[in-house]
């Protein structure tokens, strides 16, 4: 190659990170697509600055061979990210990308669990120990909130207002929001913090909200691994997954009534088109219920 092609990415990548706030996971995934890119490239002895709509075309082909839907997609929005900032840092003239379109993905519905399941769930936790009384107050927290669970890793003692009732937490692209708790989760919280995190803790100090039997803080593996356990005990059948509880809160927040709008800003996202496809998920919640009960169904 006739150019730094580590440069060039270390170089959109701080600016992706610090300019455009992308998350950390974002940031690896198109790492890791910018170097498949490049290899590629070099393997057709062609580099960004010489290469045109038909060479990218090329490559969007080559992607189908061996990646999903998904993969090709991100790959592809990793390249056309990369080139807009080549070309508004004045490092190309033109940019190859800009008629490239990219692949129009469903959206799968999210694993939504029942209301029944969701108190199952909430009332795994042996409340009589002191993680179950920790453990009791994260899932109740989770519901509550829709809180992702590196959102809920995350959190400090100092996010969380027991007097006015929410938590502050930053999430997607370093944007803080502020999210109700409800009195249930208020209440099992306080529980946690006046009986079991002293205990945990043993003494030491930290500025996590939740701790684990060693007082450290919770990995996201581990509080994954956690949720799981518990679902697997409740006897849920249903795939559970990371997102299964922030699924769950804003598919029955919408049922009972709520704006898409406030489900937005509790949630986080930044497009109600995200949130919107709950909305696809109480649709099919109400047909499952017609065909149930209709008795011309």
């Amino acid at each position: 190659m006739n150019f730094n092609a580590d440069l060039l990415i270390d170089g959109f990548l701080s600016y992706a990170r610090l300019e455009r706030g992308l998350s950390e996971n974002t940031i690896s995934a198109y790492a890791n697509d910018l170097k498949r890119f490049l290899e590629y490239l070099d393997t057709k002895g062609l580099d960004p600055h010489t290469i045109g709509p038909q060479d990218i075309s090329h490559y969007v082909t080559y992607l189908g061979s061996g990646l999903s839907k998904r993969s090709i997609a991100r790959n592809i929005s990793a390249v056309k990210s990369f080139f807009r900032f080549l070309k508004s840092s004045g490092e190309l003239a033109q940019n190859p990308t800009r008629n490239i379109p990219s692949p129009k993905l469903m959206r799968n519905i999210p694993e939504v669990l029942s209301l029944k399941e969701v108190d199952a769930l909430l009332n795994a936790p042996n409340s009589a120990t002191l993680q179950g009384i920790r453990d009791k107050a994260i899932l109740e927290l989770l519901y509550a909130t829709g809180l992702r669970v590196s959102e809920l890793q995350n959190l400090r003692l100092l996010n969380i207002n027991l007097d006015a009732g929410f938590v502050r937490t930053m999430g997607k692209g370093s944007k803080e929001r502020i999210v109700p708790m409800g009195e249930v989760a208020m209440y099992y919280l306080k529980e946690y913090l006046n009986k079991s995190r002293p205990n945990l803790l043993k003494g030491k100090e930290s500025p996590y909200l939740f701790v684990t039997h060693l007082g450290k803080p919770f990995t996201r593996q581990g509080l994954w691994k956690l949720i799981k356990s518990y679902a697997k005990k409740a006897g849920i059948k249903a795939e559970i997954s990371p997102h299964t509880l922030r699924h769950s809160f804003a598919s029955h927040l919408l049922m009972g009534g709520a704006d898409l709008r406030a489900v937005q800003l509790m949630l986080g996202h930044a497009d109600i088109g995200t949130t919107q496809i709950y909305t696809h998920v109480t649709m099919k919640h109400l047909i499952d219920t017609h065909k149930k009960f209709h008795p011309r169904s």
